[in-house]
């Protein structure tokens, strides 16, 4: 056992836990007229644009893979189809029907 590196782990996963409970809390534990730095709010413009994407990507990349593969590269196409129909469409069902259309298709012809 290495303690040292237990305890860092152990540090990270207790700080990464308060630092999350406490900006949940804060909703709730700061009073109605309290204001917040400009430099945060700025900062939380961009809270929306980092997470969606953490939560997409290992979903694209990772899951359903075919024996021996590294990535899911069907779900990599039908999710870089489906951004083009978003961007030309800006219509979420157009968005969702093309990507899946087209993930559902290539898996209909993939042999495997």
């Amino acid at each position: 056992m290495n303690l040292p590196g237990d305890l860092l782990n152990w540090a990270i996963v207790i700080g990464a836990g308060a630092v999350t409970f406490f900006a949940r809390a804060s909703f709730v534990l700061l009073p109605a007229g309290a204001h917040l730095p400009p430099r945060l709010l700025r900062g939380l413009k961009y809270v929306a644009a980092a997470v969606l994407p953490a939560l997409i990507l290992p979903d694209v990349l990772f899951r359903d893979l075919a024996p021996g593969a590294v990535v899911n590269w069907f779900r990599i196409i039908a999710t870089l189809v489906a951004v083009v129909i978003a961007l030309r469409t800006r219509n979420v069902f157009a968005t969702l029907g093309g990507g899946m259309a087209v993930l559902w298709l290539l898996k209909w012809w993939s042999p495997f």
